[in-house]
């Protein structure tokens, strides 16, 4: 017994595709009469056509396969497909670093730790890379300053 256009009708009423129409085998002779819209909004309301639950696609295996690549598993030689600047530009890492650095000498001078001629020879060599991180341009203005109050303090005696 063919029962595409029940099937159809059904899937228009319950306004579903046709594949989430479920038409209970043991009925098929009770649905292959019904031929109106009518009539098969009966048979949903006795539940022999049904309207049947979508497929769950579970994003859960995936949110575990994040979490541990957030934790750095899966992400040795074998899984690196990218070279490794296209995986991280080293133009990228450069400008971090040097608004990063910018950053501190502006708040350094902002706070009068460090006076104009300072700030511009810092930002100069930051710009030139002598610094590899924040730390390291810390020290140095430190180690600036420390030698800056000596020559005063010599010069004072």
């Amino acid at each position: 017994v063919c029962l595409r256009l029940q099937k159809r009708l059904a899937a228009s009423v319950m306004k579903c595709g046709k594949k989430r129409v479920w038409l209970d085998p043991n009925e098929n002779s009770e649905i292959s009469m019904a031929s109106s819209r009518r009539s098969i909004k009966k048979l949903i309301k006795d539940g022999i056509v049904v309207k049947t639950n979508t497929t769950v696609h579970s994003r859960a295996r995936a949110r575990a396969f994040l979490e541990e690549k957030r934790k750095g598993r899966h992400t040795g030689y074998g899984k690196r497909r990218g070279k490794k600047n296209a995986r991280m530009p080293v133009k990228t890492l450069w400008i971090r670093r040097q608004r990063c650095l910018r950053r501190l000498l502006r708040r350094y001078r902002k706070h009068d730790k460090l006076n104009a001629t300072l700030y511009n020879r810092f930002y100069l060599a930051a710009k030139g890379n002598q610094f590899k991180n924040k730390r390291v341009l810390i020290e140095s203005i430190h180690k600036e300053r420390n030698e800056i109050e000596r020559t005063q303090k010599i010069e004072r005696e």
